[in-house]
């Protein structure tokens, strides 16, 4: 009898220490989970600010984007880089943007007529040349604008003018020349200002027109002249907040940050020129 009770007993026990185990599966994941919800937590803390902005600021925006980061770890910003004209599509179009930074008023304006940037946000920050380059590598005769019309130059790079605003000013200045049919007829396209740039680099074009500061990025083109004046409207590159924007607190803080006396020392490091705001 005492035996038959001593088995009862010891099954009793072998069957509780199982279900407790079993009890006791859920909680190691349980503490995972935990620790896992705690993750999500800290990233959800995290701000990303989209910035569609035109290819010719690529350079200074990236070493920007180091510096504001730095300063505010809470945020990300991820920029998009590309023509102005494109980029007024994918805001058009709906692609997700908190801030549109364009090499030309003509886009700003547009989207700011449909209703697609906060209108009081936007602000005219920088002024930028347009420049004739020439490959640095190869001995060149062309001195001017006016040359380009010369049987000896075949092969011109320009900004694509229906979407590149450096394409859109270039012709500007051949229609001012009175010049723009023979420039039709040698111009190779690109579909943004550093297309061109690279065009020239490698001598795959005779010349190319980018801007000032797309040619202070390299050694390998030459500045050969500037728009003369009058040519061509200034180049003026507005900033601001679309109306769609998922965070708009960071993003005018980020457009204040642009705006700096610090910062904007940083542009004219790259060959930008500050506007002055009346």
């Amino acid at each position: 009898m005492k035996n038959r009770t001593k088995i009862l007993f010891t099954t009793m026990m072998t069957v509780c220490l199982l279900i407790t185990a079993c009890g006791n599966q859920g909680k190691v994941p349980a503490a995972a989970d935990a620790s896992k919800a705690t993750e999500e937590t800290v990233d959800d803390k995290q701000t990303e600010l989209i910035i569609l902005a035109a290819a010719s600021l690529t350079d200074v925006c990236n070493e920007l984007k180091d510096k504001y980061e730095s300063e505010h770890p809470d945020v990300t910003l991820t920029f998009s880089y590309g023509s102005s004209g494109a980029l007024q599509t994918q805001i058009e179009e709906g692609a997700p943007c908190d801030i549109f930074f364009s090499a030309s008023k003509k886009q700003m304006d547009a989207l700011n007529e449909e209703n697609l940037m906060d209108a009081e946000s936007i602000t005219e920050l920088l002024e930028n040349k347009i420049v004739l380059v020439v490959p640095a590598a190869a001995g060149s005769d062309i001195q001017s604008f006016d040359d380009l019309t010369d049987d000896k130059v075949k092969l011109i790079g320009l900004g694509e003018p229906e979407s590149v605003p450096a394409g859109q000013y270039a012709e500007e200045v051949f229609t001012s020349l009175g010049t723009l049919d023979q420039i039709k007829s040698k111009a190779n396209y690109g579909q943004d200002v550093r297309t061109v740039l690279t065009w020239v680099e490698e001598g795959a074009v005779d010349c190319g027109v980018v801007y000032a500061t797309d040619a202070y990025t390299t050694d390998k083109v030459k500045i050969v002249a500037e728009a003369p004046e009058g040519s061509c409207k200034k180049v003026i590159y507005p900033v601001g907040m679309t109306a769609a924007s998922s965070h708009p607190a960071e993003a005018e803080e980020l457009i204040g940050f642009f705006r700096s006396d610090e910062v904007m020392k940083v542009f004219e490091g790259y060959g930008f020129t500050p506007v002055t705001q009346d």
